[in-house]
């Protein structure tokens, strides 16, 4: 821990208080400039704010939607065999690499032959074709679809192995109190597993600030910065501008945000333990 995490760390810190190149062994002491720079930095907020609704959503349907899922299929209301099936067919991309997943969403939301814009001439509904990933409003979120379609099914298996703890006896004396689905699903499931949604919740949302592999391989944070992330244009800034300094401080700022956000999930979920 102290020599892969805290040195660091604070390496890093010194570093983004200098001006300094990979290629160049010079380096300029110009203390909180790189900060400052941060501030008035247009590309800095567009990526933050990608990275909010990043996160937003991913708590809203990883988190929510694949606990609903997860109760569905634990309540029995699908067949045996096609509760399975369902199962294994969500969670079957979370198995799958990265790239692979980047790739093949890039041929199928291409605007010309891609299989979304297909399927929706095909319905009828050509006026809802877009150039997903070439256009500046629907680039991110359709980066973030993708991003929902690999990784929900990981969490729904999660909620289904902590909804399979919970005393079954607490479901069987609701039914005989007369409590309906929806009774029970907010009243025993929700409670049951708040600690495996306070865990994935701290995990999708911190997860959310350091994505880059997805976004990196789909669009590579374009068009025009339209899909850039703090991750994205952190490695831009140090990688291909060489500006390895001002990298570093965008890398102070991201483990900032991530440290107070898993701050604050955690005094919040000790809170609620505490009441």
């Amino acid at each position: 821990m102290l020599v892969f995490i805290y040195i660091p760390v604070i390496q890093n810190f010194i570093f983004s208080l200098y001006r300094w190149s990979a290629l160049d062994p010079t380096w300029d002491f110009i203390g909180f400039e790189n900060y400052i720079r941060i501030y008035s930095d247009e590309i800095f907020w567009t990526s933050t704010i990608n990275n909010i609704w990043y996160a937003i959503i991913s708590v809203v349907v990883q988190i929510f939607f694949a606990l609903v899922l997860a109760a569905l299929i634990e309540s029995k209301i699908l067949s045996r065999q096609f509760g399975n099936f369902f199962r294994t067919s969500l969670f079957l991309p979370s198995l799958l690499i990265v790239t692979i997943v980047g790739v093949t969403w890039q041929l199928l939301l291409r605007p010309d032959i891609g299989l979304v814009n297909q399927m929706l001439r095909a319905a009828g509904l050509g006026s809802l074709t877009h150039a997903w990933l070439g256009e500046e409003v629907t680039a991110i979120f359709s980066i973030i679809g993708v991003s929902q379609w690999q990784w929900t099914g990981y969490v729904m298996i999660l909620f289904i192995v902590a909804i399979q703890a919970i005393p079954k006896e607490l479901y069987e004396a609701a039914i005989i109190d007369g409590a309906n689905g929806i009774q029970k699903f907010f009243n025993i499931t929700v409670p049951g597993v708040r600690e495996t949604t306070l865990i994935m919740a701290t995990i999708t949302v911190i997860g959310a600030f350091k994505v880059f592999d997805i976004v990196w391989v789909m669009t590579a944070g374009g068009p025009n910065h339209a899909s850039e992330v703090l991750g994205t244009y952190l490695y831009r800034s140090g990688f291909r501008n060489d500006e390895m300094g001002y990298a570093s401080a965008l890398a102070t700022v991201l483990f900032m945000i991530t440290f107070v956000l898993a701050f604050i999930q955690l005094r919040l979920g000790r809170s609620g333990e505490e009441l």
